[in-house]
This record gives structure tokens, sequence and C-alpha cells, in this order.
């Protein structure tokens, strides 16, 4: 697999939940943070999406807005 976008984290999904039309898909990052993506019931179902079963969180944004508290 070759992608453009550089942020490529190996993973593992925790949970598929499908909705009327996209499923919210976390997943579990080598260090134990999570993630979670919206995609289409489509595509979780043409990728085979299950509960620990090995994924990628491919991150790729072409801006990131830094905030603070104070």
């Amino acid at each position: 697999m070759k992608l453009s976008a550089r942020n490529l984290l190996k993973s593992k999904v925790i949970k598929v939940t499908p909705g009327a039309v996209n499923a919210e898909i976390t997943l579990e990052l080598e260090g134990g943070m999570q993630v979670v993506s919206i995609i289409t019931n489509a595509s979780a179902t043409n990728l085979k999406l299950s509960p620990g079963k090995d994924a990628y969180a491919v991150i790729k944004a072409s801006s990131i807005m830094v905030a603070t508290d104070n």
C-alpha cells in the first residue's frame, strides 16, 4: 500500500457502530490512544471491519489549528 498521506498509524479496530448511512469506527493506536473515524457503511463492509482487525488510521489534513485555554 502506498499513500500520499504522511500520517499512517498502525491500529486495531476496537468498535464498529453502524448507523443509517455512516459507521463510527473506533481504532486503538499502538500506544493505547483511541481515535474515531466516520466512514460510510459501504466502506466499513468493503474493508471487512470488525473488532480485533488490524487497520491503519490514515490522517491527511490541509491545516492543523492550535488553541490554548488562556
